[in-house]
């Protein structure tokens, strides 16, 4: 009797492959929405729409951006309470800022997750603190988007381009289901007995009720200042709550895309949801505006702190190798 090993055939799991097939399929569709938009847009118009924007508008945008980011880096402040490590408030911000710029622009996997355990790891954070302050900024940023987009979609339900199968009354189902796996992370935090949990042989503990709830309010009122950002930049031509609900539908669409920036993926969100309410040209001008602002200058603000704790910690690393002559 002969078996798939002995004969050097292995079985591989279907499931990457319906993963990778489902993302090329993906990609496939917004290349196609994006050449289709992109012959019957006026770049002209886009470009003069730009132009237009009052100073005022643009340093008001500026300003909600900053207090996003700033906002952000308070996440892993929470980690620090919760796990007890002693870096400095300074540090931790700036370990995280960096982190999430680089997240928005390179994707997770890169940012959020490699810079932090480079970062943290030269501060002499041990693996498992790491990973603990980690998750609990992911939980805070997800958990404060199931709450605003279960608010958002249940009682001010966006409105959907004429002619979509997915109506009111789904988004508010949706929005419904959204706000109960919010309510059951407050509620497992504030009354469950078992408070620890093994996950790939790193134990977390459940955060405190107190904690949990700080979590989701920091989370859904850094989702807002984006929806806010966002609106401001469509200078209030469409309403607070439907921009709300197109951008946490393009965050999640740029999540399973897996597509760095979310490149075109936002654009063609918002193209697809809001076009029958603005013009494309003003749509998209908005657009560009708000990857410079959000993604494009932080990028280079984050890129400069990267490398400026890059040398001094090199700096640091030669002197501690130097030895005193006798």
């Amino acid at each position: 009797m002969t078996s798939a090993t002995a004969t050097g055939i292995t079985s591989k799991p279907l499931w990457p492959w319906l993963k990778r097939a489902a993302t090329v399929v993906f990609f496939a569709l917004v290349a196609w929405l994006l050449i289709g938009q992109g012959r019957a847009i006026d770049w002209p118009e886009v470009f003069a729409t730009l132009r237009a924007y009052p100073t005022a508008l643009l340093l008001g945008a500026v300003a909600l951006s900053a207090l996003s980011f700033c906002l952000y880096s308070c996440f892993d402040l929470l980690g620090r309470h919760y796990t007890g490590h002693t870096l400095r408030t300074s540090t931790v911000m700036l370990v995280t800022f960096i982190s999430y710029v680089f997240n928005l622009n390179l994707g997770s996997l890169v940012g959020g997750v490699a810079f932090r355990y480079r970062l943290y790891s030269r501060l002499k954070l041990d693996t498992p603190t790491i990973t603990r302050v980690l998750t609990l900024s992911m939980l805070t940023n997800w958990t404060g988007y199931l709450l605003l987009g279960g608010l958002v979609f249940a009682f001010a339900t966006p409105d959907l381009p004429p002619g979509w199968k997915m109506g009111s009354g789904g988004l508010q189902i949706l929005g419904v289901v959204l706000l109960a796996g919010s309510a059951a992370y407050l509620l497992l935090c504030a009354v469950s007995r078992q408070r620890s949990f093994s996950l790939r042989g790193h134990v977390l503990e459940l955060p405190t009720g107190r904690l949990a709830l700080l979590q989701v309010a920091m989370g859904a009122a850094n989702w807002l200042i984006m929806s806010g950002l966002m609106f401001l930049l469509l200078q209030h031509k469409v309403a607070f709550p439907t921009v709300a609900g197109v951008l946490l539908v393009a965050a999640v669409a740029g999540v399973v895309a897996h597509v760095p920036a979310g490149l075109g993926v936002l654009e063609a969100v918002f193209v697809a949801l809001l076009s029958h309410q603005i013009p494309t040209h003003q749509l998209l001008a908005a657009l560009v505006a708000y990857r410079i602002i959000y993604y494009l200058m932080p990028l280079v603000i984050a890129t400069v702190a990267y490398l400026v704790t890059e040398v001094r910690a090199k700096s640091l690393a030669g002197t501690a190798g130097q030895t005193t002559p006798p």
